[in-house]
């Protein structure tokens, strides 16, 4: 497993004990590999990695879950969100929870946002935050690419710069059940999530909301997200297209075109050479720590073992305090919060995750979203404390599913900012050279125009484009809204950067 993430679960625990922040999707994936080192302790061999699924049952699950469904407009947030800019109140917006399994009374809570102009006409597309466990309410809407950020006093919003929903229609999924507002009647669900799981449920939430939302069926949709959504995605686009296959319909609801992952993991060994070699090249670790740390995990094949977890120990002991989802970011500080600007068209503000917290709490927003109409007996949280460590299934190698999913001609854009360690480019790069597809653009700079400041590097495979944000952390969006933004629509429109 990515024993570096191992280190990092130490390291948050001690960040979070001393300013009280809440969990990130970043240590969510820290937690989860953390527990699945120990309980499988060697790589799943790409020939094994199948993730069989049951359409039938799925196709009967879809047919209840519609039939439960409510009226959209039941979920048309008519007055908007408590303190939202009054020059936005045009703005369109819907949520609620939808039943992806009557049975158990497994229920998911989206958020919906229309184009802010000519919404009929442009895509549609799905943000999944990773985690696994963490919401892209929380992250995605309100601290990255959605209409809104949250003031410092967490009680109202300013409009924000480059939100994606300029250039599309945007819905934000909190997945699995137990994240954010969506939840189980069947308690014991929370201990069943997997990669499968959260597959499946995502296709019959997908399903019944396009049926719920007619007009977006047959409409260009893509996915986007970071993190563990570099499982979750691919995962995703191989289901759906296998089911609009199988759906026996010349017009399939959901028309993918493509999808786009930031610092998304994609395969474990390189995931952790890359994560090593990133901490030494960037100063982290000296020499011996690295000698130390190949020769306990890369001995004679990638293993995880008790001698390679005490090389971790080791390295733990001999590093300061920083933030390894943006090794130059600013640290949270909730006795003298401010704006420290990012200089990338944003505002990086470290804090910006307590506001959420305590914003997305407040009763009178949790109304109008249409949310907690259960009363769920523990409060809104960026990333659920409910699954109790356990994840039942991830592949750790996303090469078979890309080699499906090319085959289909998708939009592929991977990326990276370049000052993350947890998911560093250099385990992106090492798992793209090792995939092995054919070079069609050399690895070069791009800019957002032509003899503008440097954005990033990237190269083109065929099928798949991979590009770098120079400065840039686990959440490239954060501190360099407007150089994501002009991906987002190159990607949109089919372009090279």
């Amino acid at each position: 497993m990515s024993t570096p993430l191992i280190f990092f679960f130490f390291f948050i625990l001690l960040s979070e004990a001393e300013y009280q922040q809440p969990m990130s999707q970043g240590d969510k994936l820290v937690e989860l590999r953390l527990s699945q080192m120990q309980q499988r302790p060697n790589p799943v061999l790409e020939s094994e990695l199948k993730m069989v699924i049951d359409y039938d049952s799925l196709a009967a699950r879809i047919h209840e879950s519609q039939s439960c469904a409510t009226n959209k407009e039941d979920h048309f947030m008519k007055e908007g969100l408590p303190g939202q800019p009054s020059s936005t109140l045009a703005l369109k917006q819907f949520a609620g929870n939808l039943n992806v399994d009557v049975m158990s009374g497994r229920s998911l809570f989206y958020y919906h946002v229309e184009s802010q102009s000519n919404s009929a006409s442009k895509p549609l597309v799905l943000w999944l935050n990773g985690g696994p466990g963490c919401s892209s309410l929380g992250m995605g809407a309100f601290t990255e690419i959605g209409p809104f950020g949250v003031n410092p006093d967490g009680q109202t919003l300013y409009a924000r710069k480059f939100a994606w929903n300029e250039v599309a229609n945007i819905l934000f999924l909190e997945s699995p059940a137990s994240v954010g507002f969506s939840y189980s009647n069947t308690t014991s669900d929370y201990d069943l999530n997997g990669d499968k799981r959260t597959a499946e449920d995502t296709l019959v939430f997908l399903v019944t909301w396009f049926a719920k939302y007619p007009q977006y069926q047959g409409r260009d949709f893509y996915l986007a997200g970071e993190s563990y959504a570099g499982f979750y995605i691919p995962e995703l686009a191989d289901v759906i297209l296998n089911y609009s296959r199988d759906s026996y319909s010349a017009n399939p609801i959901i028309n993918l075109k493509g999808f786009m992952i930031g610092n998304g993991l994609i395969e474990d060994v390189n995931d952790t050479l890359g994560y090593i070699d990133f901490a030494w090249t960037h100063g982290l670790i000296s020499r011996k720590t690295r000698e130390e740390f190949s020769n306990a995990c890369f001995n004679g094949g990638f293993y995880a073992s008790a001698v390679c977890q005490l090389a971790y120990s080791h390295t733990l002991e001999k590093l300061g305090y920083f933030d390894p989802f943006n090794i130059y970011g600013p640290l949270c500080d909730p006795l003298s919060v401010m704006n420290v600007s990012s200089g990338g068209g944003s505002f990086i503000d470290p804090c910006d995750t307590l506001y959420v917290l305590k914003y997305l709490n407040i009763p009178m927003v949790q109304a109008a979203l249409n949310a907690n109409r259960t009363r769920l007996p523990y409060p809104w949280s960026p990333c659920t404390t409910q699954m109790h460590h356990v994840w039942h299934d991830t592949p750790l190698n996303m090469f078979p599913f890309y080699r499906r999913l090319i085959k289909h001609r998708l939009r592929i854009l991977l990326y990276s900012g370049d000052v993350d360690s947890v998911v560093p480019l250099t385990s992106t790069r090492y798992a793209l050279e090792a995939f092995g597809l054919r070079t069609v653009m050399p690895w070069s700079p791009w800019s957002l125009q032509e003899k503008q400041p440097l954005a990033g590097y990237q190269v083109v495979y065929d099928g798949l484009t991979y590009a770098t944000v120079r400065g840039a952390g686990h959440e490239v969006s954060r501190s360099h809204a407007n150089v994501l933004y002009a991906m987002f629509i190159k990607l949109l429109n089919n372009e090279l950067l």
